[in-house]
């Protein structure tokens, strides 16, 4: 097994260094080492947790008073029991910000509330194409558990149909403490009985059967910027459902956006893809073509003379907008496709043979383009 690491070595500071050093190198290396920004990298993740452990240690003084005098070999053995740390989870936000303090505060006695909140909500909603152009108002009709109104969300049947909840002595709020290794966690919390009323129902309410909650179908407004992507969602606060405590806050709603697909463009992020089939004339000779545009103005597509089949035309400033900045639009990129007759007529067919007759005056016929690519490519 291998030796643990020092945890001043761990987080680049000297064995004297201050509480704001330490605290200081602790969110320059955990803002690098995040999960977030390292996604499906173990190294990183096993980086983050030693980064953690190192600073749960030094960041408590009692605890690094035990370190500097015994290493890691303290009388009793871990400071985080016998499972050893397990880590703490810890939003990028929170290192950008005093938030986790909070969070280490958890190993030194801290307190923290932990009320029961609502269940959150993922719809999916398809919106046409434009709406990646312009933006959308929209709205969407969703069934949730919602506070029951004929009891006002209490889940009794009347009032004084309910008596003091035993449990918590009426408080609505327990509090329990647990050990992590040396170090205490308290937590106050909603009182489970009686879903943090501190009453108990005697006589439920029948719209509920005494949960409080019932179905209700409610109609969600919601706007859609120009750039919008499917896969994107959008987060509508307190519109999930409701707590089960009679105090608790109600869940969130997220909206997944499908947007559908054009009839001739593909999208690329903030580009568009289009292919346009062109007659033999109009690459050879070129050409303007002008269709209608999602931007409600003609795009003007410039075709010149002698292009291929396969080249690329890019318009830009023509494409979607980005979100950031949303003056900004993307590019059009056109691909050039040849489009042959399916059934040419006889005259037609006696005009392209004379065409090509004259062509090879021009253009060498293609067996011996091929052999003059050979020669150039053996340097003959």
């Amino acid at each position: 097994m291998a030796s643990k690491r020092d945890y001043y070595v761990i987080l680049g500071v000297d064995k004297e260094a201050s509480e704001d050093q330490i605290k200081q190198s602790f969110r320059s290396l955990a803002r690098k080492y995040h999960p977030d920004k390292n996604p499906n990298n173990p190294e990183a993740e096993a980086k983050f947790k030693e980064i953690q452990e190192a600073y749960a240690i030094l960041s408590n003084p009692e605890e690094r008073r035990n370190y500097d005098r015994f290493g890691h070999e303290r009388p009793g053995g871990s400071p985080f029991g016998s499972r050893g740390f397990q880590g703490v989870d810890i939003s990028f936000d929170d290192l950008f910000g005093g938030g986790f303090e909070s969070i280490f505060s958890q190993f030194f006695g801290g307190q923290q509330e932990d009320r029961t909140r609502g269940s959150d909500l993922l719809v999916r909603h398809s919106v046409p194409f434009q709406a990646s152009m312009d933006g959308l108002e929209d709205e969407i009709e969703i069934e949730a558990l919602k506070g029951c109104d004929s009891c006002n969300g209490s889940g009794s049947a009347k009032d004084g149909g309910s008596r003091q909840c035993p449990s918590c002595d009426g408080r609505g709020r327990i509090e329990e403490i647990s050990m992590i290794g040396p170090f205490r966690q308290r937590v106050r919390k909603d009182c489970a009985p009686c879903r943090g009323s501190g009453r108990l129902i005697s006589e439920p309410c029948p719209d509920c059967g005494g949960d409080g909650r019932a179905l209700q179908t409610n109609r969600v407004k919601f706007s859609i910027m120009p750039g919008i992507t499917s896969g994107n969602r959008l987060r509508m606060r307190g519109q999930g459902e409701a707590s089960t405590s009679l105090n608790g806050s109600p869940g969130d709603l997220y909206i997944e956006i499908d947007v559908e697909p054009h009839p001739w463009f593909e999208r690329d992020g903030s580009d568009l893809l289009m292919a346009l089939p062109l007659n033999f004339a109009d690459l050879t000779l070129g050409s303007t073509i002008e269709i209608p545009h999602i931007d409600s103005d003609v795009l003007r597509i410039i075709v010149p003379p002698g292009s291929n089949p396969g080249e690329t035309i890019s318009i830009p400033g023509r494409g979607l907008p980005y979100n950031h900045p949303r003056s900004r639009r993307g590019s059009v990129t056109v691909v050039l496709r040849l489009q042959s007759p399916n059934k040419p007529s006889r005259k037609l067919k006696k005009k392209i043979e004379e065409i090509r007759v004259e062509l090879e005056s021009f253009i060498p016929p293609v067996e011996e383009r091929i052999r003059d690519e050979a020669r150039s490519r053996r340097g003959l």
